[in-house]
Order: C-alpha cells, then structure tokens, then sequence
C-alpha cells in the first residue's frame, strides 16, 4: 500500500512561481496543500487553479505558515504517514520528492533534509548570508549536539507521528532549525539527501533583505542556544 503523503508550501506573494512548483510534485503525493501567508497577489487564485488546496494564513511568518498546514491534516479523517515541507519560490526541484521520502520509506528514516549541496547548487542561488549561516547554524549544532547536519534546507520529509512529536512552536524563521534541533534532542534517526537549487522566481522575502537575514539569523541562533542550556 503506498503511503499517504501531504506536502506543505508556505507562500507569500508566489504567483509567479506556485504554479510551476504544484505541477512538478510526483504523483505520488496525495494533497499538495499551500498555504498563503497573507498574500496580497494572485498566489491563492493560482494555487487553486494549478490542484492545490489552499488555506490562509494572514498572521505573517514562516512557522506561522506551517502550523497553519499541520492544523488543518489533524482534522482529516485519515493522517498521512509522510509530510513534506517545500517552498513555493521553485528554487528547490519539485521532482526530487522522490529521493527526499526514500529513506523514509526504504530505511525507516525519521527525518530527512534536502541538503543544497554546492556541486548541485546553482551560481547565485544561494547569498552570501544564507550561505554564512547555514554554515554557523550546522557547525554549532555539530559543536554543541553532535548532530551531523550540514543544511537547515527548507525542502524537508518527516514522519508525521514523528513530526506531532516534535510539537513544534517557533511562527517565523526558526521553524527548520527548531525542527532539526528537537529531532536530535529526541533522538531521532535522521538522513541528509543531495538536492539541487537554483535561482528562486521574485526576490527572497527573507535572505533578499538586509532585515530578513539578521532576524532570520537572530532566530536561528537563539534556537540553538536556548537548547544548549535546556
């Protein structure tokens, strides 16, 4: 029997790209849901158009976004065995769902990141404050729990008891790493994927902001510290 598969898509202000992400998820995923992040362009109306399920989410924030999502498949009558997690930019390669779950289902993985990897990532689709803190956040997460991470990348499959598990909290950035963080705490079993990356549709709402980055960063390395004192 194949598993139930929900995929998630925070979005704000992605009419350009939504579409593009919807129609290149394999068919295998059951509900492709993309929640709009209080967008003010035509996200929702194409979302809906291109298959998706859309739900809003007016207060604004990536975790918010999320949350948002996961409310909505504990009301369904059946729950999934797999969700996975994709941005609605059409940065991240939509096919690769397939190589994201594998392990999921092969090996009996927990968790599993799209590692951006730089041989597969293409020039400039990473800046250089993405590029600094991923670097910063994995090494301190190696340094301070042994986690073997070296991405928080936002394209990301997880069991979904596992997930609930996790009771997630954070509303805006620090929502992959608080994630990543609980996973190790829990002693998760975990895996990294290769995927590949390119230049996103529109500018990044977070890393194309000189505010964006730092609270972005701010977020993140707040996460990891309030665990290196729990």
């Amino acid at each position: 029997m194949n598993p139930i598969i929900k995929v998630i898509i925070p979005a704000f202000n992605e009419e350009d790209s939504i579409a593009h992400v919807i129609k290149e998820i394999p068919d295998i995923v059951t509900e492709t849901i993309v929640v709009s992040n209080n967008s003010t362009d035509t996200t929702e109306l194409v979302a809906q158009q291109a298959g998706a399920t859309v739900l809003r989410e007016e207060r604004m924030g990536y975790g918010y976004a999320c949350l948002k999502g996961l409310d909505y498949v504990a009301t369904q009558e059946k729950s999934p065995e797999i969700i996975v997690f994709l941005d609605g930019d059409y940065s991240d390669y939509p096919a690769e769902l397939t190589n994201i779950i594998a392990p999921i289902i092969n090996q009996n993985i927990d968790l599993v990141i799209g590692s951006r990897d730089k041989k597969l990532r293409e020039s400039g689709s990473m800046t250089i404050p993405q590029i600094f803190g991923n670097w910063l956040a994995t090494r301190l997460m190696r340094l301070l729990f042994g986690a073997k991470f070296t991405d928080l990348g936002p394209f990301r499959a997880i069991k979904y008891h596992k997930l609930l598990e996790l009771d997630m909290q954070d509303k805006t950035y620090g929502w992959t790493v608080e994630m990543q963080l609980k996973a190790v705490k829990k002693r998760f079993t975990y895996k990294e994927v290769p995927v590949h990356y390119k230049k996103r549709i529109g500018v990044s709402k977070v890393s194309g902001t000189i505010k964006g980055a730092i609270f972005a960063g701010v977020k993140i390395l707040s996460w990891i510290f309030k665990y290196s004192f729990a």
